[in-house]
């Protein structure tokens, strides 16, 4: 009986044995370099459908001083995994992790991890530079592009403005001015001239051809300005013909005894008194007088005629200058906005 008793307790205890789970903690690997990352492996032996608690690690949480979590993971169910970092070469000790499996606190075995330092050559030194500020990342291509291309565009209707000024400063300006030019009325030029020939004494002159020529030849000029047709080109009849219907009678009779006498003496070589001489310009003067037309304007306004060259040449610079204006203000827009823009990427 005593022999039963003792065997039916081996077989207990040993399932008991068997039935009780584990733990086990591996370290890869067991040795690193300064700020490298080790993972621990937790994997628990345990029946499937177990209830395991496994440790509260957070990150940045120091296992022991000198190493610090970085992150945890469970693979499985039954594992965890632990991902370490340290930044002191040191040999360090971890401790064991405890797993609670059915509510039965269960401990890893020590692990251990080696951290080692890189060696620096001091008689090296100035091989090696100190830590470096924050900086920031380099521009992007995509940030520039458009002001690049921009500020070719600019720099290329800078240049176009610049041909199109010199080529505007070589077309000279032609330079065209309104005259006011002060005109004597028919009567006063027809006066002007009686004047010269008394004051030539052409009326006493042997020549009598030469004076009777100049007096109807002023005449003429008269009727041509006053009346508006080609005395110059008619003959003394067709003239006083055209001026039947607009002269006085008596002062047409003595104009036609005028005209009379001055082609005898052209053509006819016919020899006129001295007193004749001096009835026929009083008779010139009286005539004029009588026809003459006052209160008329005695300035004219003579606006230059320019050739069609000139023309061209106008319309050329006005083309140019308008041109030259819009560039001015497209360039001054686009600069303004590539330096704004630049001021903001660089900000």
């Amino acid at each position: 009986m005593k022999r039963t008793l003792i065997f039916i307790g081996l077989i207990i205890s040993t399932l008991l044995a068997m039935a009780q789970a584990s733990v086990k903690a591996v370290i890869n690997p067991i040795e690193m370099m300064i700020g490298e990352q080790a993972q621990v492996m937790l994997t628990v032996d345990a029946d499937e459908g177990a209830k395991i608690e496994w440790p509260q690690l957070k990150a940045r949480q120091m296992v022991v001083p000198g190493v610090e979590v970085i992150n945890t993971q469970h693979p499985t169910w039954n594992t965890m995994q632990i991902i370490l970092t340290s930044f002191d070469g040191n040999l360090y000790p971890l401790p064991p992790f405890a797993v609670k499996v059915n509510g039965k606190e269960v401990k890893t075995e020590e692990l251990a991890l080696k951290v080692v330092e890189v060696e620096v050559d001091t008689t090296q030194m100035n091989a090696f530079f100190g830590p470096k500020d924050v900086q920031d990342s380099p521009f992007q291509w995509s940030d520039w592009s458009l002001l690049f291309w921009l500020s070719v565009l600019l720099l290329l209707l800078l240049a176009l403005g610049y041909w199109l000024y010199l080529r505007l400063r070589d077309n000279k300006p032609i330079i065209t001015h309104i005259k006011i030019v002060r005109r004597l009325l028919p009567h006063q030029k027809a006066m002007k001239e009686i004047e010269q020939i008394k004051a030539d004494k052409m009326v006493s002159s042997e020549d009598q051809k030469e004076y009777y020529t100049k007096l109807t030849e002023t005449l003429r000029k008269y009727i041509e300005e006053r009346y508006g047709f080609s005395a110059m080109e008619m003959t003394s009849s067709e003239i006083i013909e055209r001026l039947m219907s607009q002269g006085d009678q008596q002062s047409l009779d003595e104009l036609r005894q005028l005209f009379s006498t001055a082609d005898l003496v052209k053509f006819a070589k016919y020899s006129t008194l001295v007193n004749e001489n001096d009835a026929n310009l009083v008779s010139a003067i009286d005539f004029i007088n009588q026809t003459k037309l006052e209160n008329q304007p005695t300035e004219e306004v003579q606006k230059p005629v320019l050739s069609a060259a000139d023309q061209r040449s106008q319309k050329e610079r006005r083309v140019l200058k308008a041109v030259i204006a819009v560039i001015a203000v497209v360039a001054a827009v686009l600069f303004c906005y590539v330096i704004y823009n630049v001021y903001q990427l660089l900000s």
